[in-house]
């Protein structure tokens, strides 16, 4: 495989943990059983995905609080929290406790905007201030000022018998550091950098700039924020950079699996050839192949060799022995054809 730029330091993978609504502690207990399995594996993060109203994760946090009880070495993150449904001051407590439980282990992955459906369910989510919500990047600047100690309030003291700080408690001095933004704009890029947090990039983004062009280069698009977030960022070419395309290595996969797997990319392949809907999202081609072919395509895209922390997406869609397989794959294969090793 030709050499990257950057070798990978990195491999995590990212599940969006759906359940069966008649039994939803089943899904949720082999998200737990597949981020564990992650652990002993080597892989360095395990991401979760959120979903409101649906049957998949709708409480990241409560899951990582509960993951990081069963194991002791991996990162968990969230990829990502939409924070028009989240009040930052309450999300800023939860995610500082949920850091202090896991030694320092979590990396909240965050994005902003309407809620989706807004107008559907803002009478249940904010009855009396739905027009007075604000869901601009301000929204996420509260809360990186929350999660890095500055003053929520300005009183603390003694009240009778309590104690009050004027501060987010628990405050967790590293979580300051572990910010994600996930974006997939060069907006969103440059906001992201300016404010010194860490940034998530994905399989979509916005078909914008000098890249996006008549051929529709996913590639050199993405590659496009990522050197805009580090051109703002005060890292510069050390800022954290993390891509979150999916793959799905075949090495071990039984003929069935593999030919579900085919299915599922190609399903999926018309959304690549052309911008999207009214906001111009492009998705990258799904990879699926032998961890050799993998690790060949990804030598080749602009975007991948700029970055040495990838968060693999799982298929949405497939079995836990599926995510068994897969993710096998991808530590034992896979993730040494990209240079990396496992964590011990």
């Amino acid at each position: 495989m030709p050499p990257t730029s950057r070798p990978l330091r990195k491999l995590g993978f990212l599940t969006i943990g759906l359940f069966d609504e008649s039994d939803p502690r089943r899904g949720h207990e082999s998200t737990l059983e597949i981020i564990e399995l992650g652990e002993r594996l080597g892989f360095d993060s395990a991401w979760l995905r959120h979903r409101h109203l649906q049957y998949g994760i709708s409480s990241p946090v409560a899951m990582m609080a509960a993951a990081s009880q069963r194991t002791s070495r991996i990162e968990l993150g969230t990829a990502v929290i939409p924070l028009g449904w989240e009040n930052p001051l309450r999300l800023a407590e939860d995610l500082a406790t949920v850091d202090v439980l896991s030694g320092g282990r979590i990396n909240p992955g965050v994005s902003v905007g309407p809620p989706m459906h807004f107008d559907q369910v803002k009478e249940a989510l904010y009855p009396d201030t739905a027009d007075a919500e604000d869901f601009s990047y301000e929204r996420v600047r509260r809360l990186l000022d929350f999660v890095r100690g500055k003053s929520a309030t300005d009183f603390s003291g003694i009240e009778g018998f309590e104690v009050f700080s004027d501060r987010v408690q628990p405050h967790s001095p590293g979580l300051g550091r572990r910010l994600w933004y996930g974006g997939g704009s060069l907006g969103s890029a440059r906001w992201a950098g300016e404010h010194g947090m860490n940034f998530l990039t994905s399989s979509v983004v916005k078909a914008e700039g000098a890249d996006a062009g008549p051929e529709f280069d996913f590639a050199r698009i993405q590659l496009s924020h990522i050197r805009a977030f580090r051109e703002r960022h005060p890292d510069g070419d050390g800022a954290r950079v993390s891509q979150g395309l999916v793959v799905i290595p075949t090495d071990s996969a039984s003929p069935e699996q593999r030919a579900k797997y085919e299915a599922f990319v190609a399903k999926r392949l018309p959304r690549t050839t052309s911008p999207q809907g009214p906001a111009r999202l492009l998705f990258a081609p799904d990879i699926v192949g032998t961890s050799e072919e993998i690790a060949e395509r990804l030598a080749a895209h602009a975007a991948f060799r700029e970055v040495d922390e990838v968060a693999f997406a799982l298929p949405f869609t497939f079995e836990h022995e599926d995510y068994v397989q897969i993710l096998t794959d991808m530590a034992t294969k896979l993730g040494p054809a990209l240079g990396w090793q496992p964590s011990v």
